[in-house]
């Protein structure tokens, strides 16, 4: 067995551990998501179709943004401490290990809470989204297109603390990452509308990929791929070259 795939045993492991703490980890954030579903119902029923959003394509929104945000924050929910980490110096041990840092990192730590998000988004678009072999399938590569994305960020903005020595960066791209990424992108406008799909890139994960769901276009899922792609080498490089000034046998900092 390869210590990754032991790492990836023993995080589930631990986490079925309390069945019943998981559980109702679980149902707080499901109902913490229907609550949020209630919220767009009730305005679309008011408001009818806004910039060609309506309630149909703002479910399949919901459905992937809770969905690959819960693989993120669940599965691989040390993607959004990495800041933490560093500026806590607490990556001596993991420096001990003859193991690669980042994927070891990312698998090691499991959150019950969002795994809800993960059950909920999957229930939703099942429910919801009208699921055909084609739609599930898209809705499949969208949902590993954003995975890949949001966590690639998480990590570079994470990463930001090896040389500012502080984790607030990596706090503020994901709060901005996902309450950007729970709008319709077309509601924003101008410099707004550019940065969802540039310096903070919320569009690429729940609004385009939900997009490509109900009118797949190749040259927008080519444009997805290497967002995802740049985002996920983005995020290895500046952890890496970060780690380069990490000194973990006694937690200080190099390269100033």
């Amino acid at each position: 067995m390869t210590p990754l795939l032991a790492t990836v045993r023993g995080s589930f492991a631990q986490t079925r551990s309390n069945y019943r703490a998981l559980l109702s980890h679980m149902a707080i954030m499901v109902v913490n998501d229907m609550v949020w579903v209630v919220f767009w119902v009730i305005f679309f029923r008011r408001t009818g179709t806004v910039r060609g959003w309506n309630i149909d394509r703002v479910l399949l929104l919901q459905a992937m943004l809770t969905t690959s945000g819960g693989v993120v924050l669940g599965f691989l929910s040390n993607a959004r401490r990495i800041g933490l980490l560093v500026a806590n110096r607490e990556l001596d041990a993991l420096l001990a290990l003859p193991v690669a840092p980042l994927p070891h990192l990312l698998v090691r730590r499991i959150d019950a809470v969002n795994l809800g998000d993960f059950v909920f988004g999957i229930g939703l678009f099942v429910i919801a989204c009208s699921p055909t072999p084609q739609r599930t399938a898209i809705f499949i590569g969208g949902v590993l297109a954003a995975t890949t994305l949001l966590t690639g960020y998480l990590v570079a903005t994470g990463s930001l603390a090896f040389f500012a020595g502080k984790g607030e960066a990596g706090e503020l791209g994901f709060h901005s990452m996902l309450l950007f990424a729970a709008y319709p992108a077309d509601i924003f406008s101008g410099a707004g509308k550019a940065i969802l799909y540039t310096a903070v890139p919320a569009a690429f994960v729940a609004a385009a990929p939900s997009s490509l769901v109900d009118n797949f276009d190749g040259s927008d899922a080519a444009i997805l791929a290497l967002a995802a792609a740049f985002f996920a080498f983005a995020g290895w490089a500046v952890f890496t070259i970060g780690l380069r000034r990490y000194t973990g046998s006694s937690g200080a900092w190099t390269g100033k």
